[in-house]
């Protein structure tokens, strides 16, 4: 048992400080959304909209990168620490491959955005410039998930959160130098909350590698001065463990936006009121994301250590702490559901929908902590195929049509409206669970002999 305390001690040391890193990432967000409504609504509406774009972009490109964190953390923990430089400078090609692909589809995003029904062309046409203002900062973006990554592989959790609250401080004022044209810059509005974030992820990256750089605990592992050719082997290999994250990820975030096309015909207080149950369960997965990413790397460092056992204490940690953590947030969300959507809006009707969908994500919140830590733990096992195909059959399969049924039509019961959409949550999230719990079963009763030879890949 005092195994298992120990082992959710050191969890949380790595969870808190990417918690605080995910809370300033998203408060970039929010700034950005407050800063552009406060030059005009057309400036905020576009820069929703492009935000919407820029997500799936983005993250498709991060998914790929977190391949690194578990193969960092597994040659850490086997003591092969002169091999991570290698890994690294792949992970910084891959970057900049993906970086070029990434800002292809922002640059033509125009042909998205002019497929949308109705839309507004100044508020079209502020969207674009919003992406193609983005699309500068995609490299820098993703170069200092590299340089993140390699830092949370060694169990360096702090230094992201130190990054996060620099991008966040510098955020603020650039975003107001460029929205409302001060010192001599340009009166950009919305485009201005582009350009500023794009500058912010190029601050974030060069303060992130200036302290790799500098940090005496990684001098040994730094990659020797002068320029190297992609190794290609290495690359593929990263590719093979990121894509199924990167298409998990991008499944996650497309289902949402699928639901929120569905949802916005049924009238203003259906959209009001599923944005906003929708904003604060995304505020609370937070905490199972960042136990999910501590549970990668304490899996990763135990399997490089050789010890399927202390593998299998810290996935169960990971899971338990998760599940206690979640029950907290549930509580939270059902005992505050009214005075909460209150804070995003004060029409009765709103908050009345917004407190029963509440409701409904607060019996989601265990089942989602699960999922979401279950593939941290098939991550560090370096079993990442599994976590696309769970994610595909949950979302896709069982998730977005049994909402769809439930909510559209009244083949099972009268049309739920928005309520139907998250029964269909519920439904997706629990069926998840309980694929990526069978499944770390199923890796966990492997010989210890095929398991060490699958992490050391």
């Amino acid at each position: 048992m005092q195994k298992y305390f120990i082992e959710a001690r050191q969890l949380l040391a790595l969870a808190i400080p990417v918690i605080l890193a995910q809370v300033a990432q998203t408060a970039m967000g929010f700034v950005d959304t407050v800063m552009a409504g406060g030059y005009s609504a057309t400036d905020m509406a576009a820069v929703a909209i492009g935000t919407s774009i820029w997500l799936p972009a983005i993250l498709f490109g991060h998914g790929l990168l977190l391949a690194l964190t578990p193969v960092v953390a597994q040659l850490n923990g086997s003591g092969r620490r002169e091999r991570i430089a290698h890994q690294i400078r792949q992970g910084f090609w891959l970057a900049g491959l993906v970086s070029l692909l990434v800002m292809v589809v922002l640059w033509n995003a125009g042909y998205i955005i002019g497929s949308m029904h109705n839309i507004d062309p100044q508020m079209a046409e502020k969207a674009i410039g919003y992406l193609r203002a983005m699309l500068w900062g995609v490299p820098g973006y993703l170069f200092f998930q590299v340089a993140r990554n390699q830092c949370e592989g060694l169990a360096k959790t702090k230094p992201g959160m130190v990054m996060g609250f620099i991008g966040l401080l510098v955020n603020i004022p650039v975003n107001y130098i460029f929205i409302y044209g001060h010192f001599g810059m340009p009166e950009l509005g919305g485009v201005g909350c582009g350009v500023a974030t794009a500058a912010v992820y190029w601050v974030m990256f060069f303060s992130m590698i200036s302290y790799v750089r500098k940090a005496r605990s990684m001098r040994d592992i730094r990659s020797p001065a002068g320029f190297s050719a992609p190794d290609w082997n290495v690359v593929k290999r990263l590719v093979q463990l990121g894509l199924p994250i990167a298409l998990a990820l991008f499944f996650e975030v497309t289902l949402f936006a699928v639901v929120a096309l569905l949802v916005s015909p049924l009238g203003i207080v259906d959209v009001a009121g599923h944005q906003i149950a929708l904003n604060f369960s995304s505020l609370m997965f937070v905490i199972p994301l960042s136990v999910a990413a501590a549970v990668t790397i304490r899996v990763g460092f135990r399997l490089g250590q050789g010890s399927t056992l202390d593998a299998q204490i810290a996935a169960r940690t990971g899971i338990c702490v998760g599940i206690c953590m979640a029950t907290m947030t549930a509580l939270f969300t059902v005992a505050f559901r009214e005075h909460i959507a209150l804070l995003y809006n004060d029409n009765p009707a709103v908050v009345a929908l917004a407190a029963h969908l509440m409701l409904l994500a607060a019996v989601y919140q265990i089942s989602d902590s699960v999922q979401v830590i279950g593939s941290g733990v098939l991550r560090g096992y370096k079993d990442t195929r599994s976590i696309f195909f769970i994610t595909f059959i949950a979302y896709w399969v069982l998730g977005l049509p049994s909402g769809y049924v439930l909510a559209l039509t009244d083949l099972v019961v009268d049309r739920m409206g928005p309520a139907g959409f998250w029964m269909g949550f519920i439904i997706g999230l629990t069926s998840a669970a309980i694929m990526m719990m069978l499944r770390m079963r199923w890796l966990q009763r492997q010989p210890s002999m095929n398991i060490l030879q699958r992490a050391a890949r």
